[in-house]
Order: structure tokens, then C-alpha cells, then sequence
């Protein structure tokens, strides 16, 4: 391995060390318990105490002080009836409860496809307290790839589905990435969204999916340079929340951004072992 190959591992490594830092965060994807709709009369949930309800705008809950609701933001008890108003696609982490502290739990108030949900983020949830680490594939250099962005004209917004059957989504596309793998003599295109900053990322399914890789997963890369080149390093390609938890709402990758190619790089699936 010559020195650029081991700059790059290391880089690799050190992304490795900070992304599995991240999934472990206190009350992160890894916790997630449960995800339910709120209904128009006030009625108990699973997971959590109180009586939650929305009039299609507002979300209510109604619990009383004996029943260990704190506001997160605040730490005030609950006591009585408390509301919040989301727009599509927004979450707040709104009420805590449980352990010692009384902040085992946390419940996260949701908007999706213009619905109310709320889901609990359980700090004892075994997928967080056992969690060490993604398996990942060993690292390739080769598919280290240089690509071109050709973008738009304008954005396009391409409906999608999610990892919920329930909830519709919407992909706002901005251009596509074209390259060339390895072993293959076509092009390849991969649409994608434009993140902070001008960073752009791709969702797609391959030819690994469902045997070593989850149903889809997704890559980054920086902002384009202005002819339009950018790297695309599919030994950073992730997993949506979905691959840990049944409760998750994540995108799933436009109907074209489908590989015929196993990209044997980036995160495996953590529910099956190696």
C-alpha cells in the first residue's frame, strides 16, 4: 500500500471512529422504540404515559404531574395539557421521562406526510446498549471514484417512497453523478440532492443489497469543484436509520439510482452477522 493508499485508510478510519461515535449518541437513532400516529381523541400510546392527541394542526398531550413528564428543553414538570405545532418533515424532542434522572426516555414529536407521530427514544433499548460498532467491507481504494456533477437546470422533485409504508416522500434532485466502476466498461448515474454547503449525496440500491448491505444505503461527497469533478468514495457509504431500527422514516432511492454492481465498500448490514 503506497502513501497516498495509507493517507486515504486513515482518513477512512478516522470517519469510521466518528460515525460510530455519532450513531451512539445519548437518545439517537439506535434507541428508537416505537413510532405511532396520533389519533383525534385523546387516547394512551404504547411506551410512554399520558394522553395524546392532535386536531390535525396541533399536537396535545395531557398527563398529570404523578406521571413523570418533564419538557425536555426546560426540565418543567407536565401537569395538565401541553401543545406544539410542527411543519412537514419536522421533529421535536418533546417530553422526557424514566430512570434515576427521569430522562431514560425520551418521546420525539413527529410531522410526517402531514400527520402527527411520535416515537420513543429509550437510552436502555438493547440495539444502543450493545451497539459496538457498523461491520463495514475492508477498504478499496479502487472504488475511490472519480466523478463528474452535471447538473440541472433547475431542481426536479421526483416522489419517492420510504421506509415507512405510510409516508410518501420527495427527492429533490439537482443533477447526476456520472462514473465509471471498476471491471465495467458503461457509465454510471446516480441522481442526487444537494446538501450544506453544496455537498452532494446519492441514495442507491446494488447488487449487494439483502445479502451483505441493507435494502439501500447512501454516499456524500463534497461540494463539486467548478468543472464540476468531485469525489465519490464508496467506502463512505452509510446506512440510512431504517437498517437499525423498524421505526424509522428514511428515503429510499429514486426508481433510477439502481447499480448493477456490488459495491463490496462502505457499511454492511448490521442485522446480519458476518
Amino acid at each position: 500500500m503506497d502513501s497516498s493508499t495509507d493517507a486515504q485508510l486513515e482518513r477512512w478510519n478516522r470517519f469510521r471512529a466518528n460515525r460510530n461515535k455519532a450513531l451512539a449518541s445519548e437518545h439517537g437513532w439506535l434507541t428508537l422504540t416505537s413510532f405511532q400516529w396520533l389519533d383525534r381523541q385523546p387516547a394512551a400510546v404504547d411506551l410512554a404515559p399520558g394522553l395524546w392527541s392532535t386536531d390535525g394542526t396541533t399536537a396535545f398531550l395531557t398527563a398529570a404531574a404523578t406521571d413523570g413528564l418533564t419538557l425536555v428543553e426546560t426540565g418543567e414538570a407536565v401537569d395538565g395539557t401541553i401543545s406544539a405545532a410542527l411543519a412537514d418533515e419536522e421533529s421535536l424532542m418533546w417530553v422526557q421521562f424514566g430512570g434515576d434522572d427521569g430522562t431514560q426516555v425520551v418521546v420525539e414529536l413527529a410531522m410526517r406526510a402531514d400527520r402527527y407521530a411520535i416515537r420513543t427514544r429509550d437510552s436502555s433499548s438493547p440495539v444502543f446498549t450493545e451497539f459496538d460498532g457498523v461491520p463495514t467491507f475492508e477498504y478499496r481504494p479502487d472504488l475511490v471514484i472519480d466523478a463528474e456533477f452535471r447538473p440541472y437546470p433547475t431542481p426536479v422533485d421526483v416522489p419517492i417512497g420510504t421506509a415507512n409504508p405510510l409516508v410518501d416522500g420527495v427527492h429533490r434532485t439537482v443533477g447526476e453523478l456520472v462514473f465509471r466502476l471498476p471491471g465495467k466498461d458503461h457509465e454510471f448515474h446516480l441522481q442526487a440532492e444537494e446538501e450544506k454547503l453544496g455537498a452532494l449525496t446519492a441514495t442507491f440500491h446494488d447488487e449487494t443489497n439483502g445479502d451483505s448491505t441493507d435494502e439501500w444505503r447512501k454516499v456524500s461527497t463534497a461540494r463539486p469543484r467548478p468543472d464540476g469533478s468531485v469525489v465519490l468514495d464508496f467506502n463512505r457509504a452509510i446506512n440510512y436509520p431504517s437498517a437499525f431500527t423498524p421505526y424509522g422514516t428514511c428515503p429510499m432511492p429514486v426508481k433510477n439510482n439502481s447499480l448493477d454492481y456490488r459495491i463490496e465498500a462502505g457499511e454492511k448490514d448490521p442485522m446480519i452477522a458476518d
